[in-house]
């Protein structure tokens, strides 16, 4: 097989497994949330209330897949949508109490199901795959900076992984 083909074919498969992956651990864990729906509240947990558009540049998606998940969020009663005083065209995002209330659990599961999947893989072999994933990124957008991202918005507040 053809290395590019290697490439496009194990990034998918893997993509769609960790998916599916994450989306299991969160279900027998009692929560009904995809990992795209995580990234939005883990994104709220960390940096309090935000635009939708803010929310779309931070977790790099685009305002109208953020609006969709916002809406799921929305109906199981873990995010708000609010007026924004200074801007009345826009919506504050701000996570309600029932999220603050299952944010660990969600979390610990998060990490449970992110642990599993890297498995024994070191962390220097790590290191370079997410080099590798930032100048992949980069090749198809030169605007995007992944390594910028991962300084600015750390794994937590300490920038610790």
């Amino acid at each position: 097989m053809v290395l590019e083909k290697q490439v496009f074919l194990f990034l998918n498969i893997v993509h769609n497994s960790m998916k599916q992956r994450i989306t299991d651990t969160f279900r027998r864990g009692g929560f009904q949330l995809t990992p795209e729906q995580f990234l939005v509240m883990d994104t709220l947990w960390d940096e309090g209330m935000l635009t939708q558009q803010q929310i779309a540049d931070i977790t790099m998606r685009d305002k109208n897949s953020i609006v969709k998940l916002i809406d799921g969020l929305e109906n199981r009663e873990l995010v708000q949508r609010i007026s924004n005083p200074k801007d009345r065209r826009q919506n504050l995002i701000r996570v309600t109490p029932l999220s603050n209330k299952i944010r660990e659990e969600v979390l610990a599961l998060a990490y449970e199901s992110v642990h599993r999947i890297i498995g024994d893989i070191s962390p220097e072999e790590l290191s370079v795959f997410v080099k590798v994933l930032s100048a992949m990124e980069s090749n198809m957008d030169p605007a995007s900076d992944l390594e910028a991202m991962a300084e600015k918005y750390p794994t937590d507040k300490k920038g610790k992984q």
